[in-house]
This record gives structure tokens, C-alpha cells and sequence, in this order.
């Protein structure tokens, strides 16, 4: 953070950390490039269509496209929002002693939100990563099976300001509001920051312990929300495409969508996952280290800080699949009906969701055990040393 006049000017650092952010949009944004112009591209060719037939794949072929694009762009879009307002409360919550400094210097909360805008730098690297993937994928994606005439592809210029400068200016704008909200603290409450964390001495240290060790668990999982509903979005998120990548193949989609579907559920996941749980290890150091002090193991520590999220990830996991299989079958009643002929029906995967659910059981349980470890890592002096 620096002052540049009379503005605050958030670091180019800092933005660049909104790993999760450019990640969610260049996902949202390369899917929906691809089907919104080979949709576009479509209508170029529908006058070249002679037969009835032909004409109800064409339209399938359509209502497919929209399909996908509004529910993964719909999805993804408001999965970014919840991400970029936690990344905007945990920059100021980080940064509470500096900013009500400002505030006491007599900058308005008005000035000091204007900087945030630059939050948005996040949304528009992420979606010009997608739509820039999205091209180049185009030759493979345009590839169909000869019923329909070639599709060629072109450049269409609308989509760029539909899906990289309003979402850019959009979520710029949500920045400041939402930052300006965040701010109507008096000074004081600002600069003296949150109180700490204090770990009082326990004797005895062993199995007459664990209800310390549970009750750290659960203020763990209350102090911060936003983690616990970040790791349940991990799980749904990944539930969710999964499914869905197995459920494109079942009513007729091509291999490379469901691939697709599936990298991004891993993407999402993944992304997710590293940010919720970094954010706690960080947020928890000087607790990790006087845990330590005290005689309690690295295995101990990792317990009391992460396994509280399991169960809610399996939770995340099955709303995740039971949204996917509802969304599934409301769509295809709402873009595909009998005139459709020769489209699959569609059913629920119990095996697909087996296959899910074991997937992420492992990715899960490695992400766990990675993380743990590095808990050994924490130097005690260096964590007591900050303020």
C-alpha cells in the first residue's frame, strides 16, 4: 500500500496474489467464448440447412451451447464475486493499522475505497487469459461429426465487450462499493486491529487434553466463516463439473466439453482449496507455535486446525452432485423437449458419482496431509517476531 496525491493506491502485489480470482474467471470466460461464438458462428451456416432433421440437430446443437455457457458463466460468475469480496475483506483486515491511519489523516472513506478499483485488475487478467484459451482451443472445439456443414471460425467482436470490459468495469465497481462499506469503522477501532489470539498453558499434555484440542477446532471453524464456506465451495464446485462431465457424454455432448468440464472441476478445487487453507495456517501461526511450546505435536496442531473441515466437504460434495443432477434435468426439459429426436433421456450417474466422490476423497486427503506437514515448518521465533 502507498499514497500516490491524495489517492491510495493499492499495490500491483497485491492483486497479483488474487490467484483465485483470475483462475474462476479465465474458466467462466473460456467456456463461454467458446459456445457463445460457435453459436454466433453457427447462425452463418443455418441457410446452408436443407432438412428437418439437420434443422433440430442445429437447434439442439444451439440449445446446448446456451445451456452450458449460462449455467457454467452463471455458476463461475457468482462463485467470483463471493471470492473477490473475501479477498477485498481479508486485504483489509490485514491492513487495518494503515488504513485507519488514512482515515486519521483525514481521508475520507470515499478516497481510500476509490483505490480498490484496482481489485479489478484481477477480473480482467482473468478473463483475457480465457478468452485468449478459449481461440485457441476454437479449431478443436469447432470440430463436429459431418452432420452439420463445416463451421468456420471467426472473430466477433461483441463478445469482447460482453465478456471482458463490462465484466472488468463491473467488478471494479463492486470493489470500491463493497471496500467503502468495509470502511465505516471510526479510526481507532481500525488501528488498534483485532485483538490476538491468546493460547493459555495447559498441563498434562496428552489424551486429557482433547477437549482443548476441540474446543480450538470449533473456534477455528467459527472465527472465519469465509474459510469454512470457501472449503464447502471446493467440494461443491468439484462435485458439480465432475458430474456434469460425465453427464455431457451421456446426453450426446462431445469428449473434449466433458474433458474440459472436469480440468476446470479439478482447477476450481484446487485453487479453492489453496486459499482457504493457507489463509488458515497463516491466520493461526502464533496459535500453531504455542501448541507447539506447549508439548502438543505437529499432528495435534493439524488436527485441531483442519480436520474440523472434512465433514464440511463431504456436505459441499453431495450438494454439489444434487445440484448438478437438478440442474441437469431442469435444463433439459427447458431448452430440449420431444421435438428433439434421437436425444438420450437423461439419468442420475450413480457411478459417476462414486468415481467423483473417490477422486476427491484422494485429492482431498493429499491437499490434508501436504498442508499438515508444513505446519512442522513454521519457525517459532520468526511467527512470535511479527506484529
Amino acid at each position: 500500500m502507498r499514497l500516490v496525491g491524495e489517492n491510495m493506491i493499492i499495490s500491483i502485489k497485491s492483486v497479483t496474489k488474487l490467484l483465485g480470482v483470475l483462475v474462476m474467471c479465465a474458466c467462466a470466460v473460456l467456456v463461454c467464448t467458446l459456445f457463445l461464438n460457435y453459436n454466433i458462428d453457427l447462425q452463418r451456416i443455418k441457410e446452408q440447412i436443407t432438412t428437418p432433421e439437420t434443422l433440430l440437430i442445429f437447434d439442439a446443437t444451439v440449445s446446448a451451447g446456451n445451456m452450458t455457457g449460462a449455467v457454467t458463466g452463471g455458476v463461475l460468475a457468482l462463485t467470483t464475486v463471493v471470492m473477490l469480496l473475501f479477498y477485498i475483506k481479508h486485504y483489509i483486515d490485514t491492513n487495518k493499522p494503515q488504513l485507519g491511519i488514512l482515515k486519521a489523516l483525514g481521508y475520507s472513506n470515499r478516497k481510500i475505497a476509490t483505490g480498490f478499483w484496482v481489485f479489478g485488475l484481477s477480473v480482467f487478467m482473468g478473463v483475457a487469459v480465457g478468452f485468449v484459451l478459449a481461440f485457441a482451443l476454437m479449431p478443436v472445439f469447432y470440430r463436429n461429426d459431418g452432420v452439420l456443414p463445416d463451421v468456420s471460425v471467426h472473430f466477433n467482436p461483441e463478445l469482447v465487450l460482453y465478456l471482458i470490459v463490462f465484466p472488468t468495469i463491473a467488478f471494479s465497481a463492486l470493489s470500491i462499493i463493497y471496500s467503502y462499506r468495509k470502511l465505516k469503522r471510526p479510526p481507532l477501532e481500525l488501528i488498534r486491529g483485532k485483538s490476538k489470539i491468546k493460547v493459555r498453558k495447559v498441563k498434562n499434555v496428552g489424551k486429557k487434553n482433547a477437549p482443548f484440542l476441540r474446543d480450538l477446532k470449533r473456534s477455528t471453524l467459527r472465527s472465519r466463516f469465509s474459510l469454512v464456506f470457501f472449503i464447502w465451495l471446493a467440494a461443491f464446485c468439484y462435485a458439480a463439473t465432475i458430474v456434469m462431465s460425465f453427464s455431457i457424454g451421456e446426453v450426446g455432448g462431445s469428449d473434449m466439453m466433458a474433458v474440459m468440464m472436469a480440468a476446470i472441476g479439478i482447477v476450481l478445487a484446487v485453487t479453492t482449496l489453496f486459499l482457504a487453507v493457507t489463509t488458515v495456517i497463516k491466520s493461526n501461526g502464533k496459535t500453531i507455535a504455542m501448541l507447539r511450546v506447549f508439548g502438543y505435536s505437529d499432528r495435534e496442531c493439524a488436527g485441531a486446525l483442519l480436520s474440523g473441515y472434512r465433514p464440511i466437504t463431504y456436505v459441499g460434495f453431495a450438494v454439489g452432485t444434487l445440484y448438478q443432477h437438478g440442474l441437469m434435468v431442469m435444463m433439459m426439459e427447458l431448452f430440449f423437449n420431444d421435438s428433439v429426436m434421437g436425444l438420450p433421456e437423461y439419468t442420475f450417474n450413480v457411478q459417476a458419482a462414486v468415481i467423483a466422490l473417490a477422486s476427491f476423497i484422494v485429492l482431498y486427503e493429499v491437499f490434508m496431509f501436504v498442508y499438515a506437514r508444513r505446519i512442522k515448518k513454521i519457525p517459532l521465533k520468526e511467527v512470535m517476531a511479527e506484529e
